[in-house]
C-alpha cells in the first residue's frame, strides 16, 4: 500500500477520489492528513478536525478484494479489521452497525465506504488524540503511523469474509441498546436480526449500509 501523507487537506476522501477518477495513482493507495478541513461524517454530515487524529482514506481495486467479500459487506470489512487491529494494541474498542468505533457508549470514529471506477474507497476519522465534544477518544495511546501500518498488514492478509463475520456476529449484541439510521430515521437496534451478508433486519424489513 502506497500512503500519502500530507499537513493539510479538505478531505482525504475527495482528495484520493480525484486521484483516482484523473487516473493520477495505482491501487491500493492512501492518504493520511494531520488535519483536514471539510471531513466527510456518516449522512453528509461533517466530521469534526482535531490536528493529529486519525484521518485516513485508501483505495483498494475489486481484483484484490477477498473472493468471498461482497460489495455490500465491505463496510463491515474492513471497519471490523481496523477494530481488530486496534484490539490487538490493547484497546477495548467495539463496532457499533454498520461502521462505528465506540469505546464504552461513547462514538469515538467511523467508517465510511463507496464504490469508485471498480474499486473500493474507504474514509476513516479516528479520535486518537482528543474529541469533539459528545464524542470520545481513544482509551490507548499510540502513534498515528504504526496504526495505519499495522491495519494495512492486517488488510494485506485478505481475510476471508467469513472468517471476518463469524467473529463480528458474536459480538453483535453490544448494539442492543444502541440506535442506526435509515430514511432519515432513527431506528432502535434492539430488535435487529444480523444477516450473513452484514445487513440486518428489523420489522420484517432489511437494511443495508448506506455508507
Amino acid at each position: 500500500m502506497q500512503i500519502l501523507s500530507l499537513e493539510c487537506v479538505d478531505s482525504t476522501q475527495k482528495y484520493l477520489k480525484e486521484l483516482i477518477l484523473e487516473k493520477k495513482i495505482t491501487p491500493p493507495y492512501a492518504v493520511v492528513a494531520d488535519v483536514q478541513t471539510d471531513g466527510i461524517g456518516s449522512r453528509g454530515n461533517e466530521w469534526s478536525s482535531i490536528k493529529n487524529n486519525l484521518f485516513l482514506s485508501f483505495v483498494i481495486s475489486f481484483t484484490e478484494l477477498p473472493k468471498d467479500l461482497k460489495l455490500e459487506s465491505a463496510s463491515i470489512y474492513f471497519s471490523y479489521i481496523l477494530k481488530e487491529t486496534l484490539e490487538e494494541l490493547g484497546s477495548k474498542v467495539w463496532l457499533k452497525w454498520p461502521n462505528d468505533f465506540y469505546v464504552n457508549d461513547k462514538k469515538i470514529g467511523g467508517m465510511i465506504t463507496n464504490v469508485v471506477n471498480e474499486c473500493v474507497l474507504c474514509g476513516v476519522g479516528l479520535n486518537i488524540v482528543e474529541a469533539p465534544e459528545n464524542f470520545a477518544k481513544l482509551d490507548i495511546i499510540l502513534e498515528r503511523n504504526f496504526l495505519v501500518e499495522r491495519f494495512f498488514a492486517n488488510i494485506e492478509k485478505k481475510s476471508l469474509w467469513k472468517q471476518v463475520f463469524s467473529k463480528y456476529k458474536l459480538e453483535f449484541d453490544k448494539n442492543q441498546n444502541f440506535y442506526t439510521h435509515d430514511k432519515n430515521l432513527i431506528i432502535s437496534l434492539g430488535n435487529a436480526s444480523l444477516q450473513d451478508d452484514g445487513s440486518i433486519v428489523i420489522n420484517g424489513e432489511r437494511i443495508y449500509s448506506r455508507r
